[in-house]
C-alpha cells in the first residue's frame, strides 16, 4: 500500500517549483494580471484566459487567441496559421495540465483554475505564462481535475480553435491527450527520482482516468506512462520538425498537407 502524503495548498504553490517550467504557477498578489514586481508603466494588466476563450479584446494584446497564434507562427516559421494554432493549443493545454495534476499529485488538491481567475502573457516564450489571482482549494480526484482543465479551459479552447483554424477536433483533443500524458510522464520520472512513489502512483492513476474521460477516451493508447496518440499535431509540417515522440506516423507523412488533420 503507497501512503499518500499531502499537505495543504500554499499560496506560492512552492512544490511546483522543483519540477520546472511547465508546473510553475506564479500567484499574484493584490491586482489581477499584473506581475510582481510591475507599475503602471504596464499597457493594461495581462488578460484573463476567459477574455481570450470569449474573442473580448483586452487592453495589452487585443485579440489574445491571435496574439498567440501569430507569435508561435514567427517563432517556427509555420507554413500556414492552422499549424501555429495546434501547436499553441498543445502549448496552453500542457501547462494547464501540468499545473493541475502536480497540485493534484504532491498536495491532494488543486487551485481554483477558473477561466476568470487564470490569467497568461501571450507574447511570453514557451512555456506559457501563467498567474493565477488567488488560490482557493479545490479537490484532487479526477473529476475535479476533469471540470477544471477539460470543461473550464478546452472545451471552450478547442471550439475557438476549431472555427477559426479549421482545425479537426480529433486532432485537438489528441493534444490535449499527448498534453496530459506527457505532463504525467514527467511528473512520475520526477516523483521517483526524488522518493515521492505516493505522488508517482497519485499521478498516473489520475491520468489514466482522465484519458478515459468520454473527451479524451479513443484519442491513443496509454502504456505504463507511454502514450501512442491516434492523431497528428501537424508539427511535422514546421521546417524541421519531423515527427513528435507520440505521433501517431512514425516519419513524417509525404502526401496532402491534410493527411494528419483528423
Amino acid at each position: 500500500m503507497v501512503l499518500l502524503l499531502f499537505v495543504d495548498l500554499d499560496p506560492d504553490l512552492a512544490a511546483l517549483r522543483p519540477l520546472g517550467g511547465f508546473f510553475v504557477l506564479r500567484t499574484v498578489p493584490g491586482t489581477a494580471g499584473a506581475p510582481h514586481g510591475t507599475t503602471g508603466a504596464l499597457r493594461g494588466p495581462l488578460p484573463a484566459l476567459a477574455q481570450a476563450y470569449e474573442g473580448a479584446e483586452s487592453e495589452r494584446y487585443g485579440d489574445s487567441i491571435a496574439f498567440r497564434v501569430g507569435k508561435v507562427a514567427d517563432a517556427l516559421r509555420a507554413p500556414e496559421p492552422r499549424v501555429a494554432a495546434s501547436v499553441a493549443h498543445q502549448g496552453l493545454a500542457a501547462r494547464l495540465w501540468s499545473v493541475a495534476l502536480g497540485c493534484a499529485a504532491l498536495y491532494g488538491r488543486v487551485p481554483d483554475l477558473g477561466p476568470r481567475l487564470l490569467h497568461w502573457d501571450p507574447d511570453a516564450g514557451a512555456p506559457d505564462d501563467l498567474w493565477l489571482s488567488g488560490v482557493r482549494p479545490l479537490p484532487g480526484d479526477a473529476a475535479t481535475l476533469a471540470g477544471t482543465v477539460l470543461d473550464d479551459h478546452l472545451e471552450p479552447l478547442t471550439a475557438t480553435l476549431r472555427v477559426r483554424y479549421r482545425l479537426a477536433s480529433g486532432l485537438l483533443w489528441g493534444n490535449a491527450a499527448s498534453a496530459l500524458a506527457g505532463a504525467a510522464r514527467q511528473l512520475d520520472g520526477w516523483a521517483r527520482a526524488h522518493g515521492r512513489t505516493d505522488a508517482a502512483a497519485r499521478a498516473r492513476s489520475l491520468s489514466a482516468d482522465l484519458l478515459a474521460h468520454p473527451r479524451l477516451a479513443g484519442t491513443g493508447t496509454l502504456t505504463g506512462t507511454a502514450f501512442r496518440r491516434r492523431s497528428c499535431c501537424l508539427y511535422y509540417r514546421v521546417p524541421g520538425g519531423g515527427v513528435c515522440g507520440d505521433c501517431c506516423f512514425p516519419r513524417p507523412p509525404r502526401s496532402s498537407p491534410r493527411a494528419a488533420s483528423g
